[in-house]
Parts: structure tokens; C-alpha cells; sequence
């Protein structure tokens, strides 16, 4: 027999391929398990459609959090994105219409996921991102044009409010959210990448003036949890498509 063979039939190189091929199987198994800990089982998006329980299933796991907290993956009992829509078309991933207020209606830019209900945190414990008025050591550049006291308009031009202060995440060392008290009374928080700030005012594209009345308000008035920024930053992109009829006709 030839160098390396363990019988006439089988030699070493032969056994090793086989080891491979097992060790392969098993690490693509592996993979694919773990992908599904989380977005499954998956809703088809109508109802009484098939829900694709997703193959293999992971049994759950828990994480411990660095405050204490205990993630479980998967979570069965893990609230999902709550939508308001009904199908165009009976088949599987036809489009969703909003049904209600669109720019709440949860679909299309304004979905949003059911992300934790509490702030993001510093590595220091605290919350991450705070208005000025709670941040001690933090403003606006000097350069810079501070929007405090400034008209803010919407995509109508006309008044939505005025700018009450900004908040920053203290540790990027960024502005994330103008705050604006409404006219119409209470203020919500408006998200710096959805603003222009000029010298003379703020103007917003997203939204009219009047929608900003039902932007999801926060618990505390000088925090913003993880699932309130999720729904604020959705309902500002719902604006860009359902804001106005318009908008959601073909561009040709």
C-alpha cells in the first residue's frame, strides 16, 4: 500500500475530506441557527397568510446586559412593530396601503421595530442623549448658527414653532434632535438629519406644519428612550411619501 493509506480502499486524505466536509455542514447549520434568533417567525404581512416559522430554530439564550438586564433570543414573547395597513393584492409581499393616518401608520418609510423602551446609555450610566439645559459642558460652536429661539417651518412654509433647545449625544459629540414648542401647544423633538437650519429659521421638508402635532411625544421631557426615537424617526420618514397626495403619485 502506498504512504499514508490505512487500508486499500481508504487513506488519510480520504478521511480528512470527509472530516471537512462534516466540519463544513455543520458550521453552515450553525450559521443559519443563529441568523433566526431574531425576525422570526416571519408575518406575511396579511391576514390568515402563512407565517414562516424560519429553519433551523434556535433554542432561546440569554444575554446579560451590562445595567442588569436580561436579553432572551429568540423571544416569543417579544412584542413586534405594530402596522395599520391592509394589502393591495392577495399574493405574499404585495405593497401595504396605510390605513389611517399614514404618517402613523407604522408601513412602507414609516416602519418602525419594537426596539427597547428605555434611553441609550453612556459608558459612565448615563443617559446618552439629553437637551443642552441637562448637559453640562455642552453647546453650540461659535461658528455655528444656534437655532434657540428661531421659527421653525414646515413643508408648507408656515410655522409649526419654535426651537426650544437641542439635544445632544454626549458621547458623539453631536447634535441628534431640535426640540420645538409647537404653537399649537406642548413640544416633540425634531430630528436634525430630517432639518435645515438657516440664520433665519429651520425648515423641515418632511413634514407640514400642522403634522407636527402628532409626533410621538416622549415619557420623560429630557430623555428619549431607544423605541421613542425609533417611532419619532419613522413618523418623519412616513412624511416623505404620504405628507402630502402628491407625493405618492409617480413622478413621470
Amino acid at each position: 500500500m502506498d504512504t499514508g493509506a490505512i487500508t486499500q480502499y481508504v487513506d488519510v486524505a480520504q478521511l480528512v475530506l470527509y472530516a471537512f466536509w462534516i466540519f463544513f455542514f455543520g458550521l453552515i447549520y450553525y450559521l443559519q441557527r443563529e441568523s433566526h434568533r431574531e425576525g422570526y417567525p416571519m408575518d406575511p404581512g396579511r391576514e390568515n397568510g402563512p407565517v414562516t416559522p424560519g429553519w433551523p430554530t434556535a433554542q432561546p439564550k440569554s444575554y446579560e446586559l451590562e445595567d442588569g438586564r436580561t436579553f432572551f433570543a429568540p423571544d416569543p414573547n417579544r412584542a413586534d412593530g405594530a402596522y395599520s395597513a391592509t394589502p393591495t393584492h392577495r399574493w405574499a409581499g404585495s405593497p401595504l396601503d396605510p390605513v389611517g393616518d399614514p404618517l402613523l401608520a407604522g408601513v412602507g418609510p414609516g416602519a418602525w421595530a419594537a426596539r427597547a423602551d428605555h434611553p441609550d446609555m453612556t459608558l459612565e450610566g448615563e443617559a446618552k442623549i439629553v437637551p443642552l439645559r441637562a448637559a453640562a459642558g455642552h453647546g453650540v460652536a461659535r461658528q455655528d448658527t444656534d437655532p434657540r429661539g428661531l421659527p421653525v417651518y414646515g413643508a408648507d412654509k408656515e410655522i409649526a414653532g419654535v426651537v426650544r433647545d437641542m439635544w445632544v449625544d454626549k458621547s458623539e459629540m453631536m447634535f441628534r434632535y431640535i426640540e420645538v414648542d409647537l404653537k399649537s401647544g406642548g413640544s416633540v423633538l425634531l430630528p436634525v438629519n430630517f432639518s435645515r437650519i438657516r440664520k433665519d429659521g429651520v425648515s423641515v421638508h418632511a413634514i407640514l406644519a400642522e403634522q407636527f402635532t402628532n409626533v410621538p411625544k416622549t415619557r420623560n421631557p429630557e430623555q428619549v428612550t431607544l423605541l421613542e426615537e425609533e417611532k419619532i424617526m419613522a413618523y418623519y420618514g412616513a412624511g416623505l411619501l404620504y405628507a402630502t397626495p402628491q407625493r405618492m403619485e409617480p413622478m413621470l
